[in-house]
């Protein structure tokens, strides 16, 4: 996408950290773009500061390891604007724990939110995407954890997996128009050690928030952006 005035972006974990950064880049361009948050609070306040600089935005609450509520923000997106045209899976967690501290609510939390969210944002937005034949593009949070695994825990699992999935896609969908592309941030000043404020009550119990570690190379565990964002 060379030119974004006028195009529709859909960014997850947008009301804060990188998925707000993203966002408002994008609006400041002069591109309409829809926020998406499982944070409903903070997802009004973002709205309403960046409101106050004139930008085409709106929000949609969803908890993007819910595919049903994934559908639906999308159905929301192409309601208040009609086309997509840039996705955005930016939303994701830091969670889990070495061999030894695994737990399968961990495991669950962390994957879903983001390496599952990821590939569902791309089976429901990609087609969005090529229908209006005007091209497109999908970008995804990683992590340089996706990059260098300093611990077997489900965050830097899930980060490999957007890499790869990203990788793969970028000469699959070329030929349809839309082009792809893979955030791998270092340590970033967002929230996402507090990611468990957000933690759905069906994986209580089981999670582990994501721990930095000094002899782990910088980022390769928690990395990107807030609560149920990467």
């Amino acid at each position: 996408m060379k030119e974004l005035a006028g195009k529709t972006v859909f960014v997850t974990g947008a009301a804060s950290g990188i998925g707000l950064g993203i966002a408002t880049a994008f609006a400041q361009a002069g591109a309409k773009v829809m926020l998406c948050d499982i944070e409903e609070a903070a997802l009004s306040a973002a709205l309403e500061q960046l409101r106050l600089t004139n930008v085409d935005v709106d929000g949609v609450k969803a908890d993007v390891s819910l595919k049903a509520e994934l559908v639906a923000a999308a159905e929301a997106t192409t309601a208040r604007y009609g086309k997509v045209h840039i996705l955005v899976n930016n939303a994701g967690v830091g969670g889990g724990g070495p061999y030894g501290a695994w737990t399968e609510a961990s495991w669950n939390w962390t994957m879903g939110v983001n390496l599952m969210a990821t590939i569902w944002g791309i089976e429901i937005f990609g087609p969005l995407i090529e229908q209006h034949g005007e091209g497109g593009h999908i970008v995804s949070t990683a992590s340089i954890a996706g990059l260098i695994s300093g611990e077997s825990n489900a965050y830097n699992v899930s980060k490999y997996g957007v890499v790869a999935l990203s990788e793969g896609l970028r000469r699959e969908l070329a030929p349809r128009g839309i082009g792809v592309s893979v955030l791998c941030p270092g340590v970033i000043r967002t929230q996402i050690m507090n990611s468990r404020r957000n933690l759905p009550k069906r994986f209580e119990g089981g999670s582990l928030p994501c721990r930095l570690r000094a002899h782990v190379p910088s980022g390769s565990i928690c990395s990107g952006s807030a609560s149920l964002r990467a």
